[in-house]
């Protein structure tokens, strides 16, 4: 399993799948409270660095996930 560097205080698990290694689970919203607040960054500016620089850095199959906590309502409602 790979770590994404500095969001340790992120990490919510193991994520598990059939047929695929275990990876690492990270909140997504906790990420950016990270960036927000270790590199003082505003809301925007640490969404747009997180999407591209993290959630874009595919590394292979052990690549990190990143949960967006919502309620199954609010997905549905999202139509996802």
């Amino acid at each position: 399993m790979l770590k994404a560097d500095g969001f340790d205080k992120a990490f919510v698990g193991v994520a598990y799948r059939c047929g695929c290694e275990d990876i690492i689970a990270y909140d997504y919203d906790r990420c950016i409270g990270i960036l927000c607040e270790r590199d003082n960054m505003d809301i925007e500016e640490a969404k747009e660095y997180f999407e591209y620089n993290v959630l874009g850095a595919w590394v292979g199959d052990k690549t990190p996930i990143f949960i967006k906590r919502m309620r199954f309502k609010d997905l549905e409602e999202e139509n996802y």
